[in-house]
């Protein structure tokens, strides 16, 4: 309010002075003389200040009538002027109009609408570095992959755009399956742009199928760096290209180099079962046994392994059964109760000939319903030791046939088993995927199963014929006696593993 009451004083205040200077001029006495075309005029003072006013307009309008021509002329000759920005500003707005349709096109999958409303924005606009990139996204969408790839080539051509350029070409030669370019332009990428998560993930999977471990360990600190990868992840994955690394510079014959690469494999990450059994054989080929003892306690307290058992039994070749027994203590003493340790223990009684400490070993693994392949196997191998008959041995193979197969390397991306652990999947081709897991039962392999489980099982034997009575007697014994004279196996394995045809001829003959 104080503001307007100070405009208001201000405005009287300028009114009054200009009231008093006409006044001071109406008072006055003299004026101008203006002499034109031999013409006197005369003015008074008043006059003469409201002629100059009017005079300094005119020649303000003379001047703007002076620029637009000027304007007009420059505009004719091609120069930026009012006028051709003027024009500028209707064609950006078609053209940023055409822009916004092209990319509500491409979003609504409409790849040809979106090629033209792209090629319609270029016309008005001239920046390729949008107009590319659009022309490129709908080409793909189109399946005209050669017009995609001249755009993306025309966005290399340019600083700002050549990371997306390079980009666009590198996605392209992975759906045409051209890996190893793929793999160069993704370092080309990566040198562009360390920091982008997309390209380290895609250039760190082809460094790993291609074997280039040392490359994918530089790849890997990278992701560390920029806070894509977490520091545990690292350390595992990091573990798993070197002990990568070990298994190629173990084929290439360089023992020491392969020793060092898997004991530090094992350093990074104790629990990678692959790796610390690399390392117990670095440290039994240099001659430390106990290093590896070592080694191998401390991986088998994190998951009880086969591998680890077999790197164990390594340590002394030339042992007899019963010291292996003995040394095996340091392993088997860790988790008694866990399926791996009681497999373990039942295999080294089954080849120390021990073969009743071997069933109390195994105990209830072997049960319908718990016991996987392994197991069955083990209790057949048993029975046989224990002197027990074919049919016996020959139905303890017939359910580890049909039993799962147990603990395997499974790929958690895409479930894929694999006999032998490796960095990367050869499925899915995923890095440090595998997992030691019981995979799903196949019912594939349960078919198998029970079109092969008569061949192993194979027929009961034929049970011997009742010796023939008198004639003077025969007819006073009922038939049903005579059936129940017919020896019946002992053993309830084997009837349970008679086929059905021993139990139709057993109901035929109680029918007749």
């Amino acid at each position: 309010m104080l503001w307007s009451l100070i405009k208001i004083l201000v405005f009287v205040a300028i009114v009054a002075a200009l009231a008093i200077g006409a006044s001071i001029l109406l008072e006055t006495s003299g004026g101008v003389q203006v002499t034109v075309a031999g013409t006197e005029y005369t003015l008074g003072p008043l006059q003469s200040v409201i002629a100059i006013v009017v005079l300094v307009v005119a020649v303000w309008v003379l001047l703007k009538i002076l620029s637009l021509c000027v304007a007009i002329l420059r505009f004719i000759s091609g120069d930026e002027t009012a006028i051709s920005r003027y024009f500028s500003r209707g064609r950006e707005r078609k053209g940023y109009q055409a822009l916004a349709d092209g990319l509500m096109a491409l979003a609504s999958g409409e790849g040809r609408v979106a090629m033209n409303k792209a090629a319609r924005a270029e016309r008005y606009l001239h920046k390729p570095e949008l107009t590319n990139l659009l022309t490129a996204q709908a080409a793909e969408m189109a399946g005209d992959r050669h017009k995609a790839t001249e755009s993306y080539k025309r966005l290399i051509e340019d600083d700002k755009t050549r990371f997306v350029g390079v980009r666009g070409i590198m996605k392209q030669k992975l759906a045409e399956g051209d890996t190893e370019t793929a793999r160069k332009l993704a370092e080309k990428a990566f040198a562009l742009k360390p920091r982008h998560a997309e390209t380290q993930d895609v250039l760190l999977r082809l460094q790993a199928q291609a074997h280039d471990w040392a490359g994918a360990r530089s790849t890997l600190s990278a992701k560390l760096k920029s806070g894509t990868l977490p520091r545990d992840v690292y350390t595992r994955r990091e573990a798993v290209l070197a002990l990568s690394e070990a298994h190629e510079v173990l084929d290439e014959n360089s023992s020491i180099d392969a020793r060092e690469q898997a004991i530090e494999a094992n350093r990074l990450s104790p629990d990678l079962v692959p790796a610390a059994a690399m390392a117990a054989r670095a440290y039994v080929s240099k001659g430390k046994p106990k290093n590896a003892t070592r080694l191998l306690r401390k991986a088998w307290d994190a998951q009880p392994h086969p591998d680890l058992a077999a790197a164990f039994a390594e340590i002394e070749p030339n042992e007899s059964p019963q010291e292996r027994i003995r040394r095996f203590t340091v392993l088997t003493k860790t988790h008694p109760d866990h399926p791996e340790t009681r497999l373990l223990l039942a295999e080294l009684y089954v080849v120390a000939e021990d073969f009743p400490e071997a069933r109390r070993a195994l105990g209830d693994l072997a049960e319908p319903g718990k016991g996987d392949a392994r197991a069955l196997t083990l209790m057949a191998a048993i029975e046989r030791g224990e002197g027990a008959s074919d049919g016996i041995v020959r139905a303890w193979l017939a359910r580890a046939l049909e039993a799962p197969r147990g603990p395997q390397w499974v790929c958690e991306n895409c479930h894929t088993i694999h006999s032998a652990w490796m960095p990367v999947c050869s499925n899915c081709e995923a890095l440090d995927t595998l997992a030691w897991k019981t995979p799903p039962r196949s019912e594939v392999q349960g078919a198998v199963a029970a079109h092969v489980l008569p061949l192993l099982v194979g027929q009961p034997d034929p049970a011997p014929e009742p010796e023939p009575m008198p004639d003077s007697k025969s007819d006073d014994i009922p038939e049903a006696e005579l059936v129940d004279t017919i020896p019946r196996p002992e053993d309830p394995l084997e009837t349970q593993v008679s086929t059905g045809a021993e139990a139709d001829q057993k109901d035929d003959k109680k029918a007749s």
